[in-house]
């Protein structure tokens, strides 16, 4: 009994990830891919689940073993010369500009909900939302962002849970399309973005430095385990929740966003609760991600120039403040440009591929990682999900260039 009350007392730093991958996105994509192609994508959701758990356990023993955060081991790697110039630089720059270039949309995405029921504009709401993350990110520490993310993660998971449930799926082709794969007509596009919303560049930092924030060495290896292994595959129950939900009340619809779901489960929940468990769940969804995010780059940005302290750098709290402050006046203005974001997207293709490559890298070094050196099964394993997420870059990177073309 006291060993589950550890692991229960050890949730944080996997909470914090599972928060930053279910945003406004997520949710997004889950609710167009149960709507369009019912419960038979849900393979794709296992399947990312279980790739993030294998790549954030390699973050986990890298951060424990060597102290270091992944920017610095990636450093690291390189003596000098124009590859360590271009590697740093571009991981680093890639993971700032994707999520400066992704925070309007985040602000707007948590506005969604409380926009439906209110009836004011999400630019209005918007920049209320950023400057409230901004005085939490810039007075705030780590501890308190983690019990806010954890406090966030438990709404999603009552909200979106307890609908799956309400609206009576079919469990028989839910466990279908979760253990018989397939890949219907045009689903293609949909199954990367299930993937690509999940496994997140900025995440292998954010991980990091949060694995320094709560544990202490070697000796909680095992509970940082348990901690990503229980945080992340709640997420993804969550998004399985979504995309169920999704499939059983508005299969056949085009969608444009989640709060659809509101109105053919006001049969079940009626006018009045309907819209604002709908919204609660979206907010929820969509203010987790938009504190994730900045978060994110500042611990990027701290691990490539190795500042030291976390959150309580002032470096750290000034990158944090730079890319809140930039999606707060873009949802203001209603500054979205197309280009920026494909530009985002692509330098988000670009990076995957490099940093999931450089990960497998570093943690095959014995002499950097010791006992804690990959197996030979874990090699296996974790190669081929590293060769599924850089296909995935280089279909990202080939849309947004098509896309940014045409």
């Amino acid at each position: 009994m006291s060993r589950v009350v550890d692991v229960i007392k050890a949730l944080g730093p996997g909470m914090v990830i599972t928060a930053s991958f279910i945003g406004p996105g997520t949710v997004t994509a889950m609710t167009r891919a149960g709507a369009g192609f019912g419960y038979s994508l849900i393979w794709a959701v296992l399947f990312s689940i279980i790739a993030t758990i294998i790549l954030q356990e390699m973050i986990i023993r890298l951060a424990l073993v060597t102290r270091q955060g992944l920017g610095e081991a990636i450093s690291n790697l390189f003596a000098g010369g124009i590859g360590k110039f271009l590697t740093v630089w571009i991981s680093m720059v890639a993971v700032a500009v994707g999520c400066a270039a992704y925070m309007s949309g985040d602000l707007i995405g948590t506005s969604l909900g409380l926009s439906h029921l209110t009836g004011i504009p999400t630019h209005f709401i918007a920049p209320v939302v950023g400057v409230i993350i901004f005085f939490i990110g810039i007075f705030g520490n780590y501890k308190l962002i983690e019990k806010l993310l954890i406090f966030l993660m438990l709404i999603m998971g009552i909200t979106f849970i307890t609908t799956m449930f309400v609206v009576s799926p079919d469990w028989g082709e839910i466990f279908g399309g979760a253990f018989v794969p397939s890949i219907p007509d045009g689903s293609i596009i949909t199954v990367i973005a299930l993937i690509g919303t999940t496994v997140v560049p900025y995440n292998f930092f954010l991980h990091a430095s949060a694995v320094h924030e709560r544990f202490n060495g070697m000796k909680d290896l095992n509970l940082a385990r348990w901690d990503t292994v229980i945080s992340i595959t709640i997420g993804g129950i969550i998004s399985a929740a979504i995309l169920i939900s999704a499939a059983a009340l508005i299969y056949g619809q085009e969608v444009n966003n989640v709060v659809q779901l509101a109105a053919p489960l006001e049969v079940v929940l009626g006018e009045f609760w309907a819209p604002i468990f709908i919204s609660i769940g979206l907010f929820a969804a969509g203010f987790s991600s938009a504190v994730a995010s900045p978060l994110g780059a500042a611990a990027t940005v701290s691990s490539f120039f190795k500042w030291e302290g976390g959150m309580k750098n002032r470096k750290f709290k000034t990158i944090f403040g730079i890319v809140i402050l930039i999606g707060v006046i873009t949802s203001a203005i209603g500054f979205e440009p197309l280009e920026v974001i494909l530009i985002a997207q692509a330098l988000n293709g670009i990076i995957l591929p490099i940093i999931a490559i450089l990960i497998f890298v570093i943690i095959n070094k014995r002499g950097l990682m010791g006992k804690q050196v990959n197996t030979w099964k874990l090699n296996i394993i974790s190669g081929f999900v590293v060769v599924v997420v850089s296909f995935l870059g280089v279909y990202s990177l080939i849309d947004a260039v098509s896309s940014f073309i045409s």
